[in-house]
This record gives C-alpha cells, sequence and structure tokens, in this order.
C-alpha cells in the first residue's frame, strides 16, 4: 500500500529544478506529482513519477542528491470536509503526519492526496479499517 517518492536536495540556485525535470523528461520519465519545499539556501523537490527506480538511478548518475521514501496515496472525497475526515482519523489515533500534498491527476471522482507520515504500518491499517482507500504504487504511478 506504500508509493515510493523521490526526494531530491536541490541548492537554491537559477535553473537547478529545470535541470532536474530535464533529466527525467529526456528519460522519458513522467511526473505525476510534486511538491516544491524550500529555504534560502536549499529546496527538497518531492516527486512521485511513473518509474521510480529508474528515476531514482538516473538522477543519482547526474549527480543530484537523492533519496527515495515511502508516502501513502490516499482517496479524499471531493466535497467540503472530505480532507478534514481523513485527517480527524489520524489524529484520534495519534499518527503524524509529517507533510502531505495534492496529486495532480485522479484516479476516480475522489480527490488523491499524498501523505508521509511517522508511522506508514498504522496509518495503513487504520485507515483500511475505516475504510478510506490507499492506492498501490504500481497504480499511482499509471495514473
Amino acid at each position: 500500500m506504500v508509493v515510493k517518492q523521490i526526494s531530491i536536495f536541490l541548492e537554491n540556485k537559477f535553473g537547478r529544478l529545470a535541470a532536474v525535470t530535464k533529466v527525467l523528461g529526456d528519460a522519458g520519465i513522467n511526473i505525476r506529482a510534486l511538491s516544491i519545499a524550500d529555504t534560502a539556501e536549499f529546496g527538497i523537490l518531492r516527486l512521485i513519477v511513473d518509474q521510480p527506480d529508474r528515476s531514482y538511478e538516473i538522477l543519482k548518475k547526474a549527480r543530484f542528491t537523492v533519496s527515495e521514501t515511502e508516502v501513502l496515496a490516499v482517496e479524499v472525497r471531493d466535497v467540503p470536509g472530505g480532507l478534514a475526515a481523513v485527517l480527524q482519523v489520524m489524529a484520534e489515533a495519534q499518527i503524524n503526519i509529517e507533510y502531505m500534498y495534492g496529486f495532480l491527476a485522479r484516479a476516480s471522482e475522489d480527490a488523491l492526496i499524498v501523505f508521509r507520515v511517522e508511522q506508514p504500518l498504522a496509518a495503513i491499517r487504520l485507515l483500511q479499517e475505516r475504510g478510506i482507500k490507499l492506492l498501490e504504487g504500481d497504480k499511482v504511478y499509471k495514473i
């Protein structure tokens, strides 16, 4: 039930983001979702791509500082309060969310949110028990 996320640590310099996307594009890798967090000196680009293992290798060879993280792709009802309901389930179980971001495409009529949590196995079990749908990595990479 986990999805592989690629994280790239970038110096906050002109053209670094363009360089990453060019390397991936030249390799025929499609970015499915992304998030960027930055400080004055560096940024972290988090990506869900259609070929995570290959992306990791290609970015390493291109001398980027890259890591792979497991995240959860959760279907959230696309109605007012839909996200709040999922967050409340995790809050009640004291599962800390380190970060989250929206997905750019839809797998169904619901929204798709990517979560990084401290306790992924507990979160998976809890969400499944509550009837909240999680997507397998293979399905997410093909969206």
